[in-house]
């Protein structure tokens, strides 16, 4: 094996990229990996590098691949400033075009990367011709899924992740800690934080809404956008069911129409963002992908191109059951039987401060932090929680929870935000959460009138034990997972105060709502 470096000139900037070869001469099956996350890559020298590359992607050489990975602009070896998404598309273009005149290229390129590696994939699309296939892990296409839910902005998302990306080589003083979130106007973050103005980031904060056409711009990821949804590739998909995408990436995949579908598969994990179980509450036995399933990604390129059988079965979603402990596989429709539990009788009114927020451990599937045993249940004055009757025999949940709250507010707008977790011997292990606001289904709410939100949480796959129960947690914050609500009407990035909001959930008109596999 062997391996050189290359710095590309593209667009005032020089892109260090490496080439990694079998060791015999030829022409080869090209993968593609772009990376940002190299920064302790910089203070090594090339040579070092070269040699790292070469021992981690051994694999794929001793399969006949030769791998190209590039330093993302503004970071590692590469030069230029790096402003997250903006100038991938052009790079990520510019590195294929310059690999097709390399003496290496034989006709294929296979796109790999997981999480914003993934994403620098996206953003190329439609696929040329040679692009024969790709391995895209842990996000999905859509930007908006990256930023928001239902309207709220994920600070513990994209938000710090945002900060520490933004022109990272520049030196450029950040003030930041996760409190600026907190800071009204949140229009002034940018300014206050970077000491300029991120144009890209300060446009995303004025569009919260999904059906914005905004989302199909450049700044609001429109060259991502159904990216993969007519590829006609094969395309291995991954997630966990405590990923930060879990639900963009079944979405995503849902979305593929049959001639991409039928030729590629979605892997789905038990665990976070890492695929790891390492800082996980439970590390679910033979639930680590990348054990379970070994050199799934060489054993999914190698099946593209007729050398072996795939890892994973042709559209079809494989998935992990959470406490049935085993791997299944099949189309991930939800379950046939839909059960109705209430949240209970009466009424229940609490008082939500903006300025002390409610907090939750663990982000599940829309933000980091993956999953957490949950505080004791009624932990603040603002939480509420019930609890179902204890299931009289194991069950099987598979699909999309719902949930619908019977509501009233002393304000013309506010939010409410459901959690959802199974009460388990060792605690209480997080299942999904959603939130919502008022303003999402009465553009003009009268103070003190009663209405009906609607919640639906993420796929999930997971067995309720015979004489457990679920927990349900009701609040109308969820730091530090998304901003806060202000209980002001109108753009959330332009409210200048925020006020008290006396909220009131009509328990015995709520209830949640859970797909279960008839045996």
């Amino acid at each position: 094996m062997k391996a050189f470096f290359e710095y590309l000139a593209f667009n005032q900037a020089k892109l260090f990229t490496v080439v990694c070869l079998p060791e015999d001469a030829g022409q080869f099956p090209t993968v593609i990996y772009r990376n940002p996350y190299v920064d302790d890559a910089e203070g090594q020298t090339e040579e070092e590098i070269c040699a790292d590359l070469l021992c981690k992607h051994e694999g794929w050489m001793e399969n006949g691949y030769a791998v190209v990975f590039q330093h993302c602009r503004g970071r590692g070896k590469s030069s230029g400033d790096c402003i997250p998404y903006i100038n991938e598309r052009e790079d990520g273009l510019f590195l294929q075009d310059w690999i097709r005149k390399q003496p290496f290229y034989n006709g294929e390129l296979y796109l790999c990367g997981g999480s914003y590696t993934s994403s620098v994939h996206f953003v190329t699309a439609p696929f040329a011709e040679d692009i024969k296939g790709a391995i895209l892990e842990v996000q999905d296409c859509e930007r908006y899924n990256c930023n928001y839910r239902n309207g709220f902005y994920k600070m513990g998302l994209h938000g710090g992740w945002y900060v520490g990306m933004y022109k990272k080589k520049s030196g450029l003083k950040k003030n930041f800690t996760p409190a600026a979130y907190n800071m009204l106007p949140l229009s002034a973050f940018s300014e206050t934080v970077f000491g300029e103005k991120a144009v890209d980031f300060d446009e995303i904060l004025k569009h919260p809404s999904k059906k914005d056409p905004f989302w199909s711009t450049r700044y609001g990821g429109g060259e991502a956008h159904e990216a993969i949804r007519h590829a006609d590739i094969p395309i291995l998909l991954v997630t966990g069911f405590y990923d930060i995408y879990t639900g963009g990436v079944f979405e995503m995949w849902k979305s593929l129409d049959e001639p991409t579908k039928s030729k590629s598969a979605l892997a789905v994990h038990p665990f976070d963002h890492s695929g790891s179980g390492e800082k996980q509450p439970i590390c679910f036995e033979n639930g680590v992908l990348k054990n379970e399933f070994k050199d799934y990604r060489i054993r999914w390129l190698n099946a593209i191109r007729g050398k072996e059988a795939v890892p994973f079965e042709r559209g079809k979603v494989t998935y992990y059951k959470l406490f049935g402990n085993e791997w299944c596989t099949d189309a991930f429709e939800d379950g046939e039987n839909n059960s109705i539990i209430s949240l209970g009788k009466g009424e229940v009114t609490y008082r939500y401060n903006p300025y002390d927020p409610a907090s939750f451990k663990g982000g599940l599937s829309a933000n980091f932090g993956g999953n957490a045993w949950q505080d004791p249940p009624n932990s603040r004055y603002d939480i509420i929680s019930v609890y179902s009757s204890e299931f009289t025999e194991d069950t099987f949940v598979k699909g999309k929870m719902k949930a619908k709250l019977k509501v009233s507010s002393s304000c013309e707008d506010t939010c409410f935000y459901v959690r959802i977790s199974l009460c388990k011997a060792e605690g209480d292990y997080g299942l999904r959460d959603d939130i919502n606001q008022i303003s999402n289904f009465c553009k003009n709410y009268t103070p003190g009138n009663e209405l009906e939100l609607e919640f639906s949480f993420d796929e999930h796959a997971f067995v309720i034990g015979k004489g457990e129960k679920l927990r349900i947690d009701i609040s109308s914050s969820a730091y530090p997972h998304y901003v806060r609500h202000t209980n002001q009407k109108g753009l959330f990035s332009e409210q200048t105060t925020a006020k008290i909001a006396d909220n009131t959930v009509i328990l015995h008109q709520s209830y949640i709502e859970i797909p279960i596999v008839v045996k």
